[in-house]
């Protein structure tokens, strides 16, 4: 039942080398129970690869959604879901870019993109775990996208993946608040995400979100090797409703700004 989680996990950490390292000084702080609270997924709303197509292996698993959201600035448009029954599950974040509010050039590149993938080929669960599908990316194209949509340019270049994993700080048994692990992140050498402030959301919306800035890694384009930014780690805490349970959705502002966790500019 886990086993797309745990697979999942292993692509993240071989191109975000930090999260891994988190997990250890965590453990090396005492931590037994360094629990997620959400994997976040980046797709196309092609057909073919849209937020529903990939929705489907978690929905066999026992999830079911929960939460719509619209990312005016980005366009983006994602979903969350949750297990019906195992609250120890991670909920699922999954955002799509709106290729029709796009460039001809943008769309151009997904369409190419999907169209040369053999989509078909896949099962939605084997999908998820294939990252780019479409052969070495061009650095030229990589930039021009950039100069577009960051979230573009990180599909063309890394694909089907989780694109972070999310430490459930509410589970911590050495940290009350968000603000004490983001300290003790930067003591430990990790540069936070400051856009929008370093804690985005409050404990009157319910949810406060952190991250990591995206880690850096070399990766092979058709004109050579550069090393751009890859993933990201990232650490929420949730707060009671009046009627004593978690808030267990999103804020849509403090996701904005949690998206650029892995922009080039900010990384």
């Amino acid at each position: 039942m886990k086993n797309i989680i745990d697979l999942l996990w292993q692509k993240y950490i071989n191109v975000t080398p930090s999260a891994a390292k988190i997990h250890d000084i965590f453990k090396k702080k005492g931590e037994k129970n360094i629990a997620n609270d959400h994997i976040a997924i980046r797709t196309f709303n092609h057909d073919l690869v849209n937020k529903e197509k990939l929705a489907e292996p978690f929905l066999a698993m026992g999830y079911e959604k929960k939460g719509d959201y619209i990312f005016e600035a980005k366009k983006l448009k994602a979903i969350h879901l949750e297990h019906r029954i195992d609250k120890d599950m991670p909920k699922i974040f999954i955002s799509e870019l709106r290729l029709e509010l796009c460039s001809e050039f943008l769309q151009e590149v997904a369409d190419t993109c999907v169209e040369i993938s053999q989509i078909p080929h896949y099962s939605s669960e084997d999908l998820l775990l294939q990252g780019r599908t479409w052969g070495t990316p061009s650095h030229k194209i990589y930039e021009k996208l950039l100069a577009e949509s960051e979230y573009a340019a990180w599909m063309y270049v890394y694909g089907f993946r989780a694109n972070h994993f999310t430490v459930y700080v509410n589970k911590l048994e050495n940290f009350d608040t968000l603000e004490s692990v983001n300290d003790f992140l930067k003591d430990n050498g990790f540069p936070m995400n400051t856009s929008g402030g370093e804690i985005k959301g409050s404990k009157e919306q319910l949810l406060e979100q952190s991250s990591i800035l995206a880690d850096k890694t070399k990766v092979n384009f058709i004109e050579g090797e550069y090393e751009i930014p890859s993933c990201y780690y990232e650490f929420a805490k949730r707060y009671e409703l009046k009627d004593g349970q978690l808030f267990e959705g999103f804020i849509a502002s403090s996701a904005d700004k949690i998206f650029e966790s892995t922009d080039v500019a900010t990384a």
